[in-house]
């Protein structure tokens, strides 16, 4: 029996879509079309159950229910109320509504929100909660009505293993798409000089693991009205590889690199990663094929004075140039001058919102 297909979007950080779209492609998700702030791709069920299971940089995977016209709040609530809400919605489960409206008659989104929590409430008996894990979005634009449920629930970063972390941590997503971006197929070291709570570290070896990001938490679509629980269980069912030892993390605070073995062995692959205490001045290349240092140095608001990091940043290039010969760096920061810096010849990337700033990963060749 054909499943019906439903057309999805997987929302990610504006300037990284063509990358999740690469991603999408690779995990079997058809004809990924990458658009602003996300890809646009189809599929039934189990394709949306994929998605959330195995992609590592979408934030988020939405799932278009319908749409239909509505040129004022009384056929809003009219077609509504027609809508078949217990295709995908349980009468038993809570929902939230949000809305949205663009270039329309119908101009007040929180009475277009109240409309269709209504409809939701009398034509299926769902209750209406502000709190509930399931997120109807209704948008409204140019008076066409479009709903859409978000699949996911929290966000895909929280994997579920990273419980402890610092100041200003890199989110697994953007981590994963970074490290795309460089061409990690797998086979190469990855090392962080300054790993903090080890996220490069850790998502490079779970990538090497086979491990599928969302393999240990829940999502909202274990909440729809057609959800299969044995074969969503089948579908986790995934057995891991074990990679070669061969993914490093260093830092000079010891409470930084006990955060990042506790998150390694969360996360599965402590066989595989190695964090050791020590200063940058410390670092030496380990016995291992070049591969790719990826370093998430301090920067912006996360140091008070810009004179240290200039010099941070000097220290950084010096000691990857002297230990990581043959190496390719990807190093993520908000200031070009700072990259500028290290002397390393980097090429900056796309412009990322990360923490109330704009981010850039910068490459180099083989050092």
């Amino acid at each position: 029996m054909t499943q019906q297909q439903y057309k999805i979007f997987l929302a990610c950080l504006p300037g990284l879509e063509a990358v999740l779209a690469d991603e999408a492609r690779a995990v079997g998700l058809p004809d990924p079309v990458a658009v602003a702030g996300g890809v646009e791709t189809s599929g039934d069920m189990h394709m949306i159950w994929r998605a959330n299971l195995w992609l590592r940089g979408a934030s988020r995977v939405l799932v278009r229910m319908g749409e239909f016209r509505a040129m004022h709040l009384a056929q809003l609530d009219k077609r509504a109320r027609k809508f078949p809400w217990g295709d995908f919605l349980r009468a038993d489960v809570p929902v939230k509504v949000d809305a949205i409206c663009l270039q329309s008659k119908i101009y007040h989104k929180g009475a277009a929100a109240q409309r269709v929590e209504r409809a939701i409430a009398e034509t299926l008996g769902a209750p209406i909660d502000a709190g509930a894990a399931l997120r109807l979005m209704v948008r409204i634009e140019d008076d066409l009505v479009t709903l859409s449920l978000d699949t996911s629930g929290e966000g895909l970063h929280k994997r579920g293993h990273k419980l402890a972390t610092g100041k200003a941590p890199l989110r697994e997503t953007m981590a994963a798409l970074f490290l795309r971006q460089m061409g990690y197929d797998c086979s190469q070291p990855v090392l962080d000089p300054m790993c903090g709570s080890g996220t490069f570290v850790i998502e490079a070896a779970e990538i090497a693991s086979g491990l599928a990001p969302g393999r240990t938490r829940s999502f909202a679509f274990e909440h729809f009205a057609n959800f299969d629980a044995r074969a969503w269980e089948k579908m986790r069912a995934i057995r891991a590889t074990q990679p070669p030892p061969q993914f490093f993390g260093f830092d000079r605070d010891q409470g930084a690199i006990r955060n990042s073995q506790q998150n390694a062995e969360r996360a599965g692959v402590a066989d595989c990663t190695r964090f050791v205490c020590q200063p940058l001045g410390a670092l030496q290349r380990p016995d291992t094929p070049p591969g790719l240092v990826m370093v998430n140095p301090p920067y912006g608001a996360r140091i008070s004075s810009p004179k240290l990091l200039y010099g941070l940043y000097a220290s950084l290039g010096e000691v990857l140039k002297a230990q990581m010969k043959g190496w390719r760096v990807g190093l993520v920061t908000s200031d070009r001058k700072l990259a500028h810096v290290t002397g390393l010849n980097l090429t900056p990337g796309p412009l990322l919102p990360h923490g109330g700033l704009k981010v850039q990963l910068f490459q180099s060749g083989p050092l």
